[in-house]
């Protein structure tokens, strides 16, 4: 019987494959006695063994209740899912999904809770075509794209303040038509009664009090949380002494931009070709 062997450091599929399988032989069951435990098919618990397929929440849960692991394979498959993410995003995400008030600031792209599905996959695309991640990688970021949009259609929902600058509009993601239907997006966002969106333009230069992407959380308990990122890493700040600057720049942010009449009325008009 051939057995193909992994290796467990070369990723963390193959080290979820590895100790799934090496859990399975400690109890002495083969792939068809974990199959039944488990409820799913002998050729789907190989490719997950195998690192052929890649494992999903609901599977992992199952195998932890199988094998009576605990959280060992939910954790395994956090850890792999979140893979290709930014030190401090996954925990910011579900910070995020809880947050009564969210304020953003993002520089060059879009952000991730006004993207198009289309708009996300020409994004991780083009990490893939540079090597940044894996093409599972690029599948789990614009999956991850999908969750925390949804995760917001909640009673009642956040309320999202987001300031945009220029250069989010103006750098081209994909095809045209992948751009025109983001800039669309935007306007009905500004739409929403639940959000205000303004655009900062090239032509506020210094007044523009951040140069760096900026995300501000309001929680339930109205404590503040803020995330930032680095090339390298993100960092979720939880010190209010620290948050609390972040936030009184962000309204200055907001005094300084045009309205969302007229950065809606500068979206429409990139939208039909006006410069």
């Amino acid at each position: 019987m051939n057995r193909r062997e992994l290796d467990p450091d070369s990723s963390p599929q193959a080290a979820f494959g590895a100790r799934l399988r090496s859990s399975r032989e400690a109890r002495g069951w083969t792939q068809e006695t974990l199959a039944e435990q488990m409820g799913y098919s002998s050729t789907h618990i190989s490719a997950v063994e195998t690192g052929r397929k890649l494992s999903t929440l609901p599977f992992s849960t199952s195998a932890d209740k199988a094998l009576g692991t605990g959280d060992t394979f939910e954790r395994a498959w956090r850890t792999m899912r979140h893979a290709g993410l930014l030190e401090g995003f996954p925990q910011f995400v579900e910070q995020e999904a809880q947050a009564a008030e969210i304020r953003l600031y993002e520089v060059g792209v879009m952000p991730g809770l006004l993207q198009t599905p289309e708009y996300a996959a020409a994004l991780a695309q083009s990490a893939v075509k540079r090597g940044a991640i894996t093409g599972e990688q690029a599948e789990e970021r614009v999956a991850l794209v999908a969750e925390r949009q949804a995760a917001l259609v909640r009673t009642p929902p956040p309320l999202i303040f987001a300031v945009l600058d220029e250069s989010c509009l103006r750098r081209p993601i994909g095809e045209p038509a992948v751009m025109g239907a983001q800039l669309e997006r935007l306007q009905e966002f500004a739409d929403l009664p639940h959000t205000h969106l303004q655009v900062a333009p090239f032509a506020m230069g210094a007044r523009r009090p951040f140069n760096l992407p900026v995300y501000i959380l309001t929680m339930p308990d109205r404590s503040l949380m803020s995330y930032a990122e680095s090339a390298q890493r993100g960092h979720l700040e939880r010190e209010s002494s620290f948050v609390l600057p972040m936030l009184t720049a962000y309204h200055q942010l907001q005094a300084e931009a045009p309205s969302q009449a007229d950065s809606v009325a500068m979206i429409d008009d990139l939208r039909r070709g006006t410069p």
